[in-house]
């Protein structure tokens, strides 16, 4: 008998293994957080994260609103305007990423740390 029973996130169909994927994105967390504070347009995200393309911004946005986390908005004006804004379910996020960032800022060091030690080469004696 394994121990694994229904929802269990080691599963590749379990829901909480699909939502994990999801906010395990590289862009995910960074759009989230940078829509914790209102609505925002396109380019003013694009200003606000360093280092996404604009059709990785696309493509991030387009999996978040399908998957229920942020909705976008757009208006009948000239010139057209488009906003995005979390979803109520988007914004339950909003305090785990605060929490993974404080953790980032408190331990950032430890981590780039062992990673210089884990890369540095290893001196074997024959």
């Amino acid at each position: 008998m394994s121990g694994f029973g229904p929802g269990d996130a080691f599963l590749a169909d379990c829901p909480a293994r699909l939502a994990v994927e999801l906010i395990a994105d590289k862009w995910t967390v960074v759009v989230l957080y940078g829509l914790s504070r209102g609505p925002v347009r396109h380019g003013e995200l694009i200003d606000l994260i360093g280092g996404i393309s604009r059709k990785m911004l696309t493509q991030t946005l387009r999996r978040l609103e399908a998957h229920g986390l942020i909705r976008r908005h757009a208006y009948a004006e000239v010139p057209p305007r488009v906003e995005y804004e979390l979803t109520p379910l988007g914004a339950t996020l909003i305090d785990p990423i605060h929490m993974l960032t404080e953790w980032a800022r408190a331990n950032g060091d430890a981590v780039l740390d062992a990673l210089d030690a884990h890369s540095e080469p290893v001196a074997h004696s024959d």
